[in-house]
């Protein structure tokens, strides 16, 4: 049993496989004392169509177009001709409320972020 606490070298044909160590420290519940609260919001819309849907609707429209507005403002993005034979890169939009420390809601952020996670290695994007 000693040797399932270290690390055991197994040689699988030519390959070494390492068996993971596990910890040996007992897990201690953490208290954060009766004075703490946690705030609890509804969660932030994953789509750009949810958001759209929500009661929240005109806040996500507002911070929807705030972002439009900084991306045309910082000539962040220049609209190219596609060349051929190539794909676009898709984006998404990303929503937060950002909290005040009283838990209330200070502002709607949204973020259009690129789908880079698509992107094959080796390829040049300008």
């Amino acid at each position: 049993m000693l040797l399932r606490t270290l690390i055991c070298h197994l040689v699988v044909g030519k390959r070494k496989i390492q068996e993971l160590r596990k910890s040996k420290r007992r897990k201690i519940d953490k208290s954060f004392g009766t004075d703490y609260i946690s705030f609890f919001s509804k969660g932030d819309p994953q789509s750009y169509h949810d958001a759209l849907i929500s009661p929240e609707a005109p806040f996500w429209k507002e911070a929807v177009n705030n972002e439009i507005e900084s991306i045309m403002q910082n000539h962040t993005w220049d609209l190219v001709s596609l060349p051929p034979g190539c794909k676009t890169i898709g984006c998404k939009w990303i929503f937060k409320r950002k909290m005040k420390p009283d838990g209330s809601i200070e502002k709607y952020k949204a973020r259009l972020v690129a789908k880079g996670y698509k992107k094959k290695g080796g390829n040049r994007f300008l």
